[in-house]
């Protein structure tokens, strides 16, 4: 990540009081080049690796967050059997992204480590901190694969695309129905 993405998540960070902003908002700060790219106009086949690479580091960043998250003995069953079947759905996210990028012919980004994302590890004092952490994180990368989307120049990825977006804000809706929250808060992603 580079460093005025970081800058802007610090920003953000200091700016937000909740754990459910600082989840989107890491979310969106990983997902900004993607964006930007996206947004540019024409795209082609390095576009469509260049966005493809972005939801990758998304993927990576959830699995990292969901293995804090199980390994934070905050989580009770079966509440972390569901938490552990969402990491289960981004490592297939990330196993058919990677592979989608090679075939393309492009170089799929790293893994980093939990560490380097730098997860409010320390604000996390309870199971609800945890969850409204997680459901941070899937309302970004819902949001941010929703803004690709349309952007892909080969509309099989725009479909695929569409699919992990789907899954993103499923998790999203039972994290927020197990916080005892609205699951479907409004009738658009924002």
């Amino acid at each position: 990540m580079n460093a005025s993405i970081q800058r802007v998540e610090r920003r953000l960070f200091l700016k937000s009081g909740s754990l459910f902003a600082l989840g989107a908002t890491t979310a969106l700060g990983l997902a900004a080049p993607g964006r930007a790219l996206a947004a540019k106009g024409k795209m082609n086949e390095a576009d469509d690796i260049a966005i493809l690479n972005v939801a990758l580091g998304l993927e990576y960043q959830a699995i990292a967050a969901y293995q804090v998250g199980a390994e934070s003995g905050l989580l009770k069953k079966p509440v972390l059997d569901v938490a552990v079947g969402f990491q289960g759905h981004h490592k297939a996210h990330a196993d058919i992204l990677a592979g989608t990028i090679e075939k393309l012919g492009g170089r799929a980004v790293m893994a980093k480590r939990a560490s380097d994302y730098q997860f409010p590890v320390g604000d996390l004092k309870n199971q609800a901190d945890v969850l409204r952490f997680a459901a941070g994180l899937e309302k970004g990368a819902a949001s941010a694969y929703l803004g690709a989307v349309p952007k892909f120049a080969n509309r099989d990825l725009a479909k695929a695309a569409a699919s992990i977006l789907g899954d993103e804000t499923m998790h999203w809706a039972v994290l927020l129905n197990a916080l005892g929250e609205d699951p479907v808060p409004a009738a658009f992603i924002a």
